[in-house]
């Protein structure tokens, strides 16, 4: 059961009209968002700062983007947002072979060399304390560029986010949500926790 119960999608007009974004990332508005619309203004917030953070501006692909939220998620250990990242990734163009090997990223051969060093940072980043160093910075900076680097930490940091907002709330999975965690995630453990 939840923390806080989620309010319904029509509860407060500009949310629900910012939320739209969300039908094309997920196709359904999250109940995290839900929930944040007891304070309206955070919840506008937040769907600002997630458009900005997705929003394409180098070579980090969307599908990249949502593989890094998932490494992220996982190291952070929110089932919620692990199933919602997997849903994304697919949604966004992730090829099969690179999500249900995601956890051989290192050496599977569906990623490139630049995938597997965002990857990296993810894990890094995502770990307490943070892991990363002036080594794995280097690496990062042979393939990716500065703007490019600043999106994936925006992945990252927005992801800390969701991380504690979920895991705390005690949100629950949407049946889309649910769909792709037990599709994608199942066979490396997954299950729904809490979120149900």
């Amino acid at each position: 059961m939840p923390f806080v119960t989620p309010l319904p999608p029509d509860h407060d007009d500009e949310v629900r009209s910012l939320a739209d974004f969300f039908n094309e990332t997920l196709g359904f508005c999250p109940n995290s968002v839900l929930t944040m619309q007891r304070r309206p203004r955070i919840a506008r917030a937040f769907i600002e700062l997630n458009m900005a953070v997705m929003e394409n501006q180098g070579r980090v692909t969307s599908a990249l983007k949502r593989l890094i939220a998932y490494v992220s998620s996982q190291t952070a250990g929110c089932r919620y947002c692990q199933a919602h990242a997997i849903r994304a990734a697919e949604r966004y163009g992730a090829r099969d072979e690179q999500m249900q090997h995601i956890w051989d990223y290192r050496t599977h051969e569906a990623f490139s060399e630049a995938e597997r060093v965002a990857l990296d940072l993810s894990l890094a980043a995502s770990t307490v304390p943070n892991a990363v160093d002036v080594s794995l910075q280097a690496r990062v900076r042979e393939h990716w560029d500065d703007g490019e680097i600043v999106e994936m930490l925006g992945v990252i940091a927005l992801f800390g986010y969701l991380n504690r907002w979920n895991d705390s709330m005690a949100t629950s999975l949407e049946d889309g949500g649910l769909e792709s965690g037990r599709q994608w995630l199942s066979a490396h453990g997954w299950e729904s926790g809490k979120h149900l």
